[in-house]
């Protein structure tokens, strides 16, 4: 018995618009559906998959759902759950990019997002909080947490350089104090219960497209890279090797390479890059478009499809009769680069890393790049706190409304433990009354 693949095509299309919540709630959504409603694959062969993709590099939850339709359908069921999981989201980011900078100058949609950026500040911290007590359960990683924030907030070094210092560490580590590294699951338990037989089984043997062989590796190695290698040379025939678009490719070829502890630790080497490197856009408009990614379906990380529209459009706004197509192209550069590794290690890596998994020679320097994360998030929480607290730098006021909004969210992120979804909501009330109150003063 199998689910015919146009079925499972419809449910990854519709998975793809109600993947709300980010990666623990899309994982508890792919359970729920998978695991105890439709059976297609049992508990503990979900939980091994969900375990493969935690020590990969990249959205888990969108590898998740790839790795699935691996499972079910070959590479191309694998390639087409994967890509339907993250349409939807680049297809609505790339409207509301077009909208946001269209009309984002109205003062009631500017208000909106005045109330939104103090959540979001607050959202971050509650991230690092997050993933901190997840991960980081003894002193030596809170000691790596700690000089991964000075590293960067005192020094400025380079997120990338800071993920090798915390990869050789745990290298290191793993093999002088191995029980400080051992891993621990980032979602918890999914407790299941006995549900009665799945498609893919306990018991039901490895497909023969799912082993391990060099004939295959190396054929989908050589897919993967001519898939990188062709839209590169497009972008440098068309534009140029040092402009917008071959930057854009390399920019998030390297940023795919670097997200490991999910959406949240790839967010401040894109903040370094495209706010203060590459000027593509503000501070502030970064934290628009996290604003947008949260209210959106789809991996979080998809908020690089925001960074990349702005670019293509702020970019092409003199001259060009129309840059909102030159918006969609850097849409789709930024997204077709970030994700096309994210393939690569199911279709590839899969096999390879499967054989490795649970030996700590492997995991220690994930465990190490991991509590690193959590002292880069916390850099990026003050630097939005910053952006939002003093908007005009040290030298102006302070925005005390923005204090109490972003103080408000917190509570309601820390004390009543409410969604990203709500807490959003919310603040752009707040800065809908804001304006209102001032429009009637004044």
């Amino acid at each position: 018995m199998s689910v015919p693949l146009r079925e499972a095509l419809k449910f990854w299309t519709k998975l793809g618009f109600i993947s709300f919540g980010g990666p623990a709630g899309q994982i508890a959504v792919l359970h729920q559906e998978l695991v105890e409603k439709r059976r297609w694959i049992s508990e503990r062969r979900f939980l091994h998959a969900l375990n493969y993709c935690m020590l990969l590099p990249g959205p888990e939850a969108q590898q998740l759902v790839t790795y699935i339709g691996w499972l079910m359908h070959r590479s191309w069921g694998g390639i087409l759950a994967g890509t339907l999981f993250v349409l939807p989201s680049l297809l609505i980011l790339i409207a509301l990019s077009w909208i946001y900078l269209t009309f984002g100058q109205v003062p009631w949609i500017a208000a909106i997002f005045f109330g939104i950026k103090p959540a979001i500040t607050a959202i971050v911290m509650h991230a690092a909080v997050r993933i901190g007590k997840r991960t980081i359960h003894n002193q030596a990683l809170k000691w790596i947490a700690l000089g991964s924030f000075l590293a960067i907030f005192v020094l400025n070094l380079a997120f990338p350089l800071i993920v090798l210092i915390a990869a050789a560490v745990g290298i290191w580590g793993g093999k002088r104090y191995p029980e400080y590294f051992q891993q621990t699951h980032s979602h918890g338990k999914i407790q299941g219960t006995h549900l009665g037989a799945a498609i893919i089984d306990d018991d039901t043997p490895t497909p023969e497209h799912a082993q391990f062989s060099y004939q295959k590796t190396l054929l989908h190695s050589a897919v993967a890279l001519t898939c990188w290698l062709i839209p590169v040379g497009l972008l440098v025939g068309f534009f140029g090797w040092k402009t917008l678009y071959p930057q854009l490719a390399w920019f998030f070829t390297k940023a795919a390479f670097l997200t490991f502890g999910g959406a949240y630790a790839v967010l401040p080497y894109v903040y370094q890059g495209a706010v203060d490197h590459f000027h593509w856009l503000s501070a502030g408009q970064m934290m628009d478009g996290l604003a947008l990614g949260e209210t959106t379906p789809g991996p979080l990380i998809m908020v690089v499809a925001f960074v990349g529209y702005l670019a293509g459009h702020i970019q092409h706004l003199i001259g060009y009769s129309n840059p909102f197509w030159f918006g969609v192209l850097g849409a789709c550069v930024a997204t077709w680069f970030t994700f096309l590794p994210s393939f690569f290690f199911i279709l590839v890596g899969g096999p390879i890393i499967e054989s490795t998994h649970g030996k700590l020679a492997f995991t220690a320097p994930l465990t190490a790049i991991t509590a690193t994360v959590v002292g880069v998030i916390a850099n990026l929480g003050l630097f939005f706190a910053y952006h939002v607290f003093l908007p005009h730098g040290l030298g102006g006021s302070i925005s005390w409304v923005s204090m109490v909004i972003c103080g408000l969210a917190g509570l309601a992120l820390f004390k009543l433990q409410k969604g990203v979804i709500p807490v959003l909501g919310g603040s752009a009330l707040a800065g809908l009354l804001v304006y209102f109150v001032a429009t009637l003063i004044n």
